[in-house]
């Protein structure tokens, strides 16, 4: 019964996946979710709330992804820059392979701008990611890796660039290497924070 329970939110996450690639979020409703992923609306709202929360779901799994990533990189690495341009690769290599649609992000944060308790939950990664971005930059500073700094405005800055990547990729070329363009971008930021050598 529990498995057949969790594949039934599997299909319905799959198919709400390929239609909100396919059509957008606010043009794919909940009973085109359900044709897809051949559900009744009970068994989706058995699962989901709402529309909303479909996306949620499939932001947490995709984060979960990225935050396994994260990890790997940290423990792959002897110090945090190199941790965080093994961050920034794996960032852009999701632009590129379009794990990820700039577009349907954009529109769901506007969608949910309108809506303050899906606001919450959508940007409680972002604040997350704050905290994590700040610890790690902490941690740099800590072993000598990095220079001092103010650790918040330098995790908002390195997580604002990411941001913008996401959107240059939604604006930009579609021949752009986005994998390439990230490591380089984050290069420029870390070179700004590599401790600076006493001239002799």
């Amino acid at each position: 019964m529990q498995q057949r329970s969790e594949e039934t939110r599997t299909r319905i996450l799959e198919a709400a996946n390929r239609l909100f690639s396919q059509a957008g979020y606010e043009n794919t409703s909940v009973a085109e979710i359900c044709q897809e992923a051949g559900v009744s609306k009970g068994a989706l709202y058995h699962h989901f709330p709402t529309k909303q929360a479909v996306f949620l779901a499939l932001l947490d799994a995709w984060l979960a992804g990225l935050d396994a990533g994260f990890l790997i990189a940290r423990q792959q690495t002897q110090d945090v820059p190199s941790a965080i341009l093994q961050m920034a690769d794996l960032v852009g290599n999701v632009y590129q392979t379009a794990e990820v649609k700039p577009a349907i992000l954009l529109e769901f944060w506007i969608h949910a701008l309108r809506d303050p308790v899906i606001w919450q939950a959508a940007r409680a990664p972002y604040q997350r990611y704050l905290s994590y971005f700040a610890e790690l930059i902490g941690e740099g500073t800590r072993q000598g890796s990095l220079q001092p700094v103010d650790e918040p405005l330098a995790a908002r800055v390195l997580t604002s660039l990411a941001v913008g990547l996401l959107m240059q990729s939604l604006f930009g070329a579609q021949d752009v290497n986005w994998q390439h363009e990230s490591r380089q971008s984050i290069q420029l930021l870390m070179d700004g924070l590599l401790p600076r050598r006493e001239t002799q």
